[in-house]
């Protein structure tokens, strides 16, 4: 009995880094799939009869069904049912919705029955993008249910060891599938003559490889579970986390603790990912630079938060100050989004813009490494993935309406200055509940300056 307390498999660093190179692989493989056809926007505008309207209503289509209420009862799924059955349920779900988008933008499916149905009702919403809508609304709910349930893997499996750096790294990787679809997606297309189905069935068969992970992860989890039985950690043949209700949601929304992170998760990212949206044009407008420059100078943006995040993990973990890092990063976001609104459009520099873009990587690497391993030492196991699923919620509501109000207000002004000065009063808010977090965390204990390492 001693042996197996102090032999668990999170013990052993091949085992629990394996955990994480499996799920981590499928998230990266989901972020391609998200981005797959945008690099082929104007292919699909001219090959499918999609306007600009139309493809920014199928862009917004993956968060649909989550505002609507799924990630709750992914967040009820998960807690209740454990993370191997909620991970193969959410990447059955992303395999099933590219699935009915690949149907979607096929040649043949243009001449079918269900095609000539589909494109009878609103008509300016063609068949092909009703088709392609559905499909991703369906892989939307599993990419996010499946984002959630990765962050209580690796809470789960690194809990007491590397669990921020594990967290920077899954990060890093599913940024990477970012970068990676904006290259491999227009070269397949072009192999293949201009084909958009080429690419996105390729990054299925990616998730299908997912999938895959998935299913040798339940079989590394479930004797994991047999060990922590074993070990007396859990009373029976179930994982702790079963233990759930659907009552104990109330503990959740209750948590003053919650409200405040998922305050500051909202506020943050509402000033991130809507932003990287529009700052090509915004770039192409105030330097007075062509669309492909600009886009090569906004790269810079993602690719140093990659870097930085598992450093900052590894930071996190040894030397802690998690409060303090969301402090730190809200500051460099409203400093730079002030400059982009104030300084840039009088010294429109590329050198400036660069820094700028640089330093505000810096605030997108510190906030994320800093919040999700933060979580659940707020947030007790047996809740843990409907805490992390509504805070996605809350966080997909802002990510929903705030491009709506840039572009109302971007076509209401003309510019961009006001739109900026919305980035940064987000980042003001945002600062706010971070030090009420960090008030909070001194008043109550729960260790977010603390190191995740335990000596």
């Amino acid at each position: 009995m001693a042996e197996k307390i102090q032999k668990l498999m999170n013990d052993n660093p091949v085992a629990r880094w394996t955990v994480l190179v499996l799920v981590a692989l499928m998230m990266f493989f989901a972020y391609m799939f998200v981005d797959v056809m945008s690099p082929l926007k104007s292919l699909v505008e001219t090959n499918l009869g999609w306007s600009s309207g139309v493809f920014g209503k199928y862009a917004a289509s993956e968060y649909i069904l989550n505002v609507c209420g799924f990630l709750i009862l992914a967040g009820i799924i998960l807690d209740k049912l454990g993370v191997r059955f909620s991970g193969i349920l959410s990447a059955g779900l992303m395999v099933l919705g590219a699935g009915i988008k690949f149907i979607g933008v096929s040649d043949w499916f243009q001449t079918t029955a269900m095609a000539q149905w589909l494109g009878s009702w609103w008509v300016e919403m063609p068949a092909s993008a009703k088709m392609a809508s559905l499909g991703f609304m369906i892989f939307g709910c599993g990419c996010e249910m499946e984002g959630t349930n990765v962050s209580k893997i690796l809470a789960k499996w690194f809990k007491g060891k590397e669990m921020a750096l594990a967290m920077g790294l899954e990060m890093a990787i599913a940024r990477l599938g970012v970068f990676a679809v904006m290259w491999i997606s227009p070269l397949i297309s072009a192999k293949f003559g201009g084909s958009i189905v080429a690419p996105m069935g390729f990054c299925g068969a990616l998730l299908c490889i997912g999938l895959l992970n998935f299913v040798i992860f339940a079989f590394m989890d479930s004797k994991f579970d047999r060990q922590l039985v074993a070990a007396g950690l859990a009373t029976d043949e179930k994982s702790p986390e079963d233990e759930f209700h659907v009552s104990d949601l109330g503990a959740i929304f209750k948590s003053k603790m919650f409200w405040i992170v998922a305050l500051l998760c909202v506020l943050y990212y509402s000033a991130i990912f809507p932003f990287q949206r529009y700052a090509p044009n915004f770039l192409e407008e105030t330097l007075q630079i062509d669309a492909a420059t600009a886009s090569r100078l906004f790269s810079v943006f993602p690719i140093l938060a990659m870097v930085l995040t598992p450093a900052l993990g590894i930071f996190l973990d040894h030397k802690g100050k998690g409060a303090t890092m969301l402090m730190a990063g809200s500051v460099i976001m409203i400093v730079c989004h002030l400059c982009f609104a104030f300084l840039l459009p009088v010294a429109p520099y590329k050198w400036l813009a660069v820094l700028l873009i640089v330093v505000l990587g810096v605030s997108f690497s510190l906030v994320p490494a800093a919040l999700w391993p933060s979580v659940p030492k707020i947030i007790d196991e047996k809740i843990l993935g409907s805490a992390y699923c509504l805070i996605f919620w809350v966080q997909n509501i802002g990510l929903c309406l705030v491009p709506m109000l840039i572009g109302s207000l971007r076509g209401s002004t003309g510019g961009y200055f006001v739109p900026m000065l919305v980035f940064s009063s987000f980042g003001v808010l945002a600062f706010i509940f971070s030090l009420l977090l960090k008030k909070e965390d001194k008043q109550k204990g729960y260790g977010l300056e603390l190191p995740n390492i335990r000596k």
